[in-house]
């Protein structure tokens, strides 16, 4: 699919594991932007014990919760005759995104062997640290709350060639990693980028203040 050679180059959303053993296992780029993001945030207050000397004060940022649509087709690369999407359709896009929320079956395996030898601790299962990339100004850490798959069409060796995938993320704050993990720094790099963002919307409202009164 050719794109008009004036338009501006365009910026994709992606969904990304980070897992120091197996770097590359999770790496999502959309192939197409989803049209709409539907974001809620749940104010985190102190007040809401009753204590009025706490009522205006935050006990951290909001809880945010993000969902959203994404489209994978693989059409264009049938169409090129494409070597993976010929023998496993998208097949390996859609494991990508479920990988984020499986155990690794080497600890697993490793578990089962540990249990079978009579060992009482085993190793506990970490997931990836999932980031949810939208832009250069909005890099998050989430956690995948709901997880939702239609596969619409199919070819002739049943692999998937077509789905929709509806998500919903968990936005992870500072208030969730130790100051050593690193999405602690990725957020409070975000809030940084947003506090930035929110002088500049400031200030260009400022000279409207004066209308209001």
């Amino acid at each position: 699919m050719t794109s008009f050679p004036g338009s501006p180059r365009l910026t994709k959303g992606a969904i990304v594991g980070l897992d120091p053993f197996n770097p590359i296992a999770s790496v999502v780029v959309f192939q197409y932007n989803p049209a709409t993001l539907t974001r809620t945030l749940t104010p985190q207050m102190s007040g809401n014990n009753g204590n009025r000397n706490e009522v205006v004060r935050l006990s951290g940022p909001p809880a945010e919760k993000i969902k959203l649509d994404i489209e994978i087709d693989a059409t264009d690369q049938l169409e090129k005759s494409d070597t993976i999407a010929t023998g496993m359709g998208i097949y390996p896009q859609l494991s990508a995104l479920e990988m984020l929320i499986y155990p690794k079956s080497s600890v697993v395996i490793a578990n089962t062997i540990l249990m079978a030898i009579g060992t009482i601790e085993t190793i506990p299962v970490e997931a990836p640290l999932t980031l949810f990339i939208w832009g250069a100004k909005r890099i998050l850490p989430v956690r995948l709350s709901e997880f939702s798959i239609t596969e619409e069409a199919h070819d002739v060796n049943l692999n998937p060639i077509r789905a929709k995938v509806q998500l919903g993320l968990n936005v992870l704050s500072y208030n969730d990693f130790p100051i050593t993990n690193i999405g602690y720094g990725v957020f409070l790099a975000h809030q940084v980028v947003k506090e930035a963002m929110a002088v500049v919307g400031s200030v260009s409202n400022l000279g409207s203040v004066g209308s209001v009164f």
